[in-house]
């Protein structure tokens, strides 16, 4: 484990000097040093004013906006410097750039099995950004390849604990992969928040981008799916079918329009259903005599 984790520091400020200055002060050793071998032709004194221009000269780099130098010396570390534009810092300290802007990440589609066992393909989009460079460079081996890694695996934990969409056995209440795209994602989002943050990773979003059935059973479910679509518009026929039968039924008994045996209403109710129920138009057939025939 890293040094600056056993005194319990994360990242943490460099000690770093503006860049403008010791530019400044680097042109005058410049002037001096000139001055020193042309005009005085001071040997003793051009030497040391070399020294110190190779000195001040070792200690510049540069930031670009949302890009983080982190400091060592001899392998502990020393800091981080997150100011953009032109920096100076002791020349014997080893500087490392980490960019520290939002990258997208992209898992490709997987194939896992759904809280039901069904096989359904999956991919997923991954926002993030690093946080603490110091966890990031000292505390895993790649954190890029260890986000890759991990956001693979997240997807795949959190699939397996969601059903694709409603089903047989589907609760009240319960989220699908499907229905519940939002939460899922927000539940990627925490599961993989979770797993980054041993790497100083902050993931900023998570989305669901590619969600469906497996080949192998893409048929089979549509024709699932087609089927409980067609029952349940059949029971809404057949109960709005009853409830018109009912209204008619109430409404000619309370205003005597006819008065009906058990036998010919259930007739009526049967030809109503028919009338009601059926998927193609019905003809309709006048009857001139009596129901008592």
């Amino acid at each position: 484990m890293a040094q600056y984790r056993k005194e319990g520091n994360f990242e943490k400020p460099a000690s770093t000097f503006n860049g403008i200055a010791m530019l400044l002060a680097l042109l005058a050793l410049i002037g001096l040093l000139v001055f020193a071998i042309v005009g005085a032709r001071a040997p003793a004194i051009a030497v040391p004013l070399g020294l110190a221009v190779v000195f001040v000269a070792g200690g510049f780099f540069m930031l670009q906006p949302n890009e983080a130098g982190v400091l060592t010396l001899f392998g502990d570390y020393s800091g981080t410097e997150r100011s953009p534009g032109l920096r100076w810092t002791w020349p014997w300290l080893i500087r490392k750039k980490a960019s520290v802007r939002a990258r997208n990440h992209n898992v490709d589609t997987l194939k896992v099995n759904d809280k039901r066992g069904n096989p359904v393909e999956i991919a997923a989009v991954v926002v993030w950004r690093v946080e603490d460079t110091a966890q990031a460079l000292f505390d895993v081996d790649d954190f890029e390849n260890f986000v890759r890694v991990q956001s693979e695996s997240a997807l795949r934990h959190v699939a397996t604990r969601y059903n694709y969409d409603e089903g047989e056995e589907h609760e009240a209440g319960e989220i699908t992969l499907r229905a519940g795209a939002d939460t899922v994602a927000d539940a990627l989002c925490a599961e993989l928040q979770a797993r980054v943050n041993l790497a100083g990773v902050k993931v900023e979003e998570a989305k669901l981008t590619h969600l469906a059935y497996a080949p192998e059973i893409a048929g089979a479910m549509l024709r699932r799916q087609q089927a409980e679509a067609v029952i349940s518009a059949r029971a809404k026929i057949v109960t709005g079918a009853v409830s018109m039968v009912e209204m008619a039924l109430k409404s000619l008994s309370e205003k005597n329009v006819v008065e009906l045996d058990d036998e010919r209403r259930a007739a009526m109710v049967s030809n109503l259903m028919v009338v009601l129920c059926s998927e193609r138009d019905t003809q309709p057939i006048v009857n001139a005599g009596t129901l008592y025939t």
